[in-house]
């Protein structure tokens, strides 16, 4: 666990202080930005609660939300209001409108700026809080009118701030003009809240930390969700800093013929990708190996992004295989995952906390076409494989993932090419013969070792994967239509 100086005021919010390394440094002033809707009042009244929690004084000035819609934020997310944080609204005065008022926009919109910083300035010295979130400076600009007078009036409360030792979140909503960039220049850091619609599936919200003085950060995006409770950050994973010490064994599948095709088995932390159309038991065959290390005495979990969870116990109970039974052992954990909902960083995160918390040692995604469709770019694909593969690695977690090629027969295409990251490729075929459909698998790459080169059939029967002999009287089996080179036709003998 990384340990953070306590000179900071800790958000309370899970991911954030770790993407801040440790929070916000006390008596500095914060920008935290964003459109209307991305979470920031939600963000700013957890980190109030937290330092209510640690017994410090907070305040909350709002210049565009009502109290009552402030306590209904609280409330709709079951939270309690200690005294010790105090919601003041500081509303345009009426007399701001009033008809002797008309007379200069100017002058009008002078007296509402230097009353609002007036009351900012008295409500602070009689309250003395430590936290205070300000909110939001779009009012304070629409009454600056001008940047120079923004700029001095933002300096001015800082100032003031800091001699009462407060640590201070401004709050922006983008809604004034967004170009401005005068309080990232004036701010010890900057947050910036982002909402991304997709076409299709629920808003992915992230956010990136632009800047902050003197102190080390987690850069990057880093996905966020809003749910009942609060907000939770699921920082932007980086497999560096995950290294354990294990040995690389082989590990077998639990059938003779399967190791032998694999050199052996798969080696311990390593990537292995099950490649083939859909219908060819890929599914299966990653199951294999789950049940093969929980028989070692490990612990295994299978992330379904395509297959119904139900349907996979009633295909695994007709084949012999008690996957369910392993389910309430506790030694498999099975999670359907609907790639519309989970962002990328919140799927790591899931997969990283059971590693991490549960002992899991063996990951498997079914499939990568589902795992891509939570993703908004390809080439973010790739960057998100890269290092959730690697920090399995490091932790000494082996990776099974699945992918369905478009097709049945001869040549396919994946919907997105990760060969060159797995350490190991199994590839699944159907091809006729004698007026069957049947299926064949290879190894087509292994790091970890020797391989055997050759093709063979394999049926999905009871007791699930049977391998037949080398298809050495067959040419042409990876396109689906072979070609027979043999003198008799024999049919293809499973053992």
């Amino acid at each position: 666990m990384t340990e953070f100086a306590d000179d900071k005021a800790k958000t309370g919010i899970p991911g954030l202080d770790d993407v801040l390394r440790g929070g916000l440094a006390r008596g500095h002033l914060f920008l935290l930005e964003g459109e209307p809707g991305a979470g920031k009042t939600t963000i700013a009244l957890q980190f109030l609660l937290e330092g209510a929690n640690r017994g410090e004084r907070c305040l909350y000035i709002a210049l565009s939300e009502t109290d009552r819609e402030l306590r209904g934020t609280i409330a709709s997310h079951g939270w309690t209001l200690p005294e010790s944080v105090v919601i003041q609204e500081l509303a345009l005065s009426d007399r701001a409108f009033a008809e002797d008022r008309q007379q200069s926009l100017l002058y009008a919109a002078d007296l509402e700026l230097g009353e609002t910083t007036r009351l900012i300035f008295d409500t602070v010295d009689r309250i003395k809080p430590q936290r205070v979130v300000l909110d939001s400076l779009s009012e304070i600009r629409l009454l600056a009118q001008s940047s120079l007078r923004y700029r001095r009036q933002l300096l001015a409360i800082k100032h003031h701030f800091a001699k009462v030792d407060t640590t201070i979140l401004f709050l922006d909503d983008l809604t004034a003009d967004v170009t401005d960039k005068t309080v990232h220049s004036i701010a010890h850091g900057v947050i910036r809240l982002e909402e991304i619609s997709p076409e299709y599936g629920a808003g992915r919200r992230r956010l990136r930390v632009s800047k902050y003085r003197a102190h080390n950060y987690r850069g990057g995006y880093h996905d966020f969700v809003i749910t009942r409770g609060g907000v939770r950050v699921y920082p932007r994973l980086v497999a560096l800093e995950h290294r354990t010490q294990y040995e690389r064994t082989k590990l077998s599948t639990g059938n003779a013929a399967f190791d032998s095709l694999l050199g052996g088995g798969v080696e311990k932390g390593s990537s292995t990708l099950i490649l083939g159309p859909a219908g060819t038991g890929k599914s299966l065959i990653s199951l294999t190996f789950a049940i093969a290390a929980i028989a070692r005495g490990e612990k295994a979990a299978l992330f379904l992004f395509d297959e119904e969870i139900g349907l996979l116990y009633d295909r695994t109970a007709a084949i012999g295989m008690p996957i369910e039974k392993l389910v309430e052992d506790g030694s498999l954990f099975i999670e359907q995952v609907d790639a519309a909902q989970v962002t990328p960083g919140e799927f790591a995160y899931r997969v990283r906390e059971l590693v991490d918390k549960e002992g899991i040692t063996m990951v498997t995604i079914d499939s990568v076409n589902g795992y891509r469709a939570a993703m908004s770019e390809e080439t973010s694909l790739i960057l998100h494989m890269h290092e959730l593969l690697q920090y399995l690695n490091r932790r000494g977690a082996s990776t099974f993932m699945t992918v369905a090629q478009h097709g049945i027969v001869g040549s396919m295409d994946a919907p997105v090419d990760i060969t060159y990251l797995a350490d190991t490729v199994i590839l699944l075929r159907f091809f006729e013969a004698r007026g069957e459909v049947r299926r064949a698998v290879s190894v087509v790459k292994k790091r970890g070792g020797e391989h055997e080169s050759t093709i063979r059939e394999f049926k999905i029967g009871a007791g699930g994967i049977r391998l037949g002999d080398p298809l050495s009287e067959f040419t042409g089996v990876l396109l689906g239509v072979p070609t027979w080179t043999g003198r008799v036709l024999p049919g293809v003998q499973v053992p």
